[in-house]
């Protein structure tokens, strides 16, 4: 009777450890979600190649299924809220397309502030950790980053000077940007970046402030016949704050192994590849690309930099109200993101 008992105990055991074992080998599946075509640079370069490798770390027991350019419904500005109710478990998407609610983290977006989408990347994230984490609630930040830089790309005008603004109506990337251009006399519209080709060929706006990156995507190339860069050794005209952010519930839910992988494969330093990898690199390949299709890029001289950022001081103090509102210090927030720019720099 022992014998049998002891023999008993010892099967159910064995099962146990197999039952065990067989729900850790379970595929667990993660529905990733962004805006942009599966033809783009960052679907290609960025949120592809980051499937990829995490489910090769976790020896096929994480993957994705990824749907680009918002084949689960909505539209770009409700991608944050679709990862932090559940309704998909990853999201790619440009948090400020739901202006005033990232209110803290939108210092990146200040102009000529960032000069390279590594440095830019990297002290983002670092700012998030030690700033804005309340900004995230209901979701787990994987990796932060920023753009290469916004360029003014113009259809029928070349700008080279304040007064050339007057009157032109330019895509706005976000709500910073937005009162940038008027500081600076230009009339924004603000838009996703796939309404902009539309837009600019149907004559809705005169131009768009869209990164290198960002040209093919859309086809830029096809359609801007000037584009205008600040100074290479200048930050850039503005830029935009991406998060690659997943449901907080199903990150708890995952084992503690696989919590590992995806950790392992986020934070500061993949914040940093994403800026380098994904922006930074394409960008004289994809300025080529567009100059021999004929767009015709120039660079404000340094004297006409210097009135474009004097016009822009607006912009700042519009932050630093806003920032006040909410019971923060701008000037403080604005110090610590400098700060880690400067910490950053490659």
């Amino acid at each position: 009777m022992i014998k049998t008992r002891l023999r008993a105990l010892g099967f159910a055991s064995i099962f146990a450890v197999v039952a065990v074992q067989s729900a850790s080998a379970q595929t667990t599946t993660l529905k990733v979600h962004h805006f942009l075509p599966a033809t783009s640079n960052a679907h290609t370069n960025l949120i592809k190649p980051w499937c990829d490798k995490i489910n090769k770390d976790s020896n096929g027991r994480l993957q994705c299924q990824i749907y680009p350019a918002m084949q689960l419904g909505g539209t770009p500005a409700q991608l944050f809220d679709q990862a932090r109710d559940g309704a998909v478990v990853i999201v790619w998407t440009v948090l400020s397309y739901q202006a005033g609610r990232f209110t803290k983290s939108e210092v990146f977006e200040l102009p000529f502030l960032i000069r390279s989408a590594e440095e830019g990347s990297r002290a983002l994230w670092a700012y998030m950790e030690k700033n804005s984490k309340d900004e995230l609630r209901g979701v787990h930040p994987i990796f932060m980053h920023v753009h290469d830089g916004a360029v003014l790309h113009s259809t029928s005008k070349s700008v080279a000077t304040l007064e050339d603004l007057k009157g032109l109506k330019i895509r706005a990337a976000n709500r910073v940007n937005a009162v940038m251009l008027t500081a600076l006399g230009a009339t924004p519209v603000q838009m996703p970046l796939p309404q902009v080709p539309e837009s600019m060929t149907k004559g809705v706006v005169d131009g768009a402030m869209v990164p290198w990156e960002g040209v093919p995507a859309v086809k830029f190339q096809e359609i801007a016949k000037f584009s205008l860069e600040t100074p290479a050794d200048a930050g850039k005209f503005s830029n935009s704050i991406f998060a690659f952010v997943m449901n907080e519930n199903k990150y708890k839910s995952l084992p503690a192994d696989l919590q590992k992988v995806i950790d392992e494969n986020g934070g500061i330093e993949m914040s940093g590849q994403a800026g380098r990898r994904a922006f930074d690199d394409v960008v004289e390949p994809f300025r080529k690309q567009a100059i021999e299709n004929g767009d015709k890029v120039t660079s404000l001289s340094q004297d006409e930099l210097k009135r474009w950022q004097a016009a822009s001081e607006k912009v700042y103090d519009a932050w630093f109200a806003e920032i006040a509102k909410k019971g923060g210090d701008g000037k403080r927030l604005l110090q610590d993101a400098r700060e880690l720019l400067e910490k950053n720099r490659r």
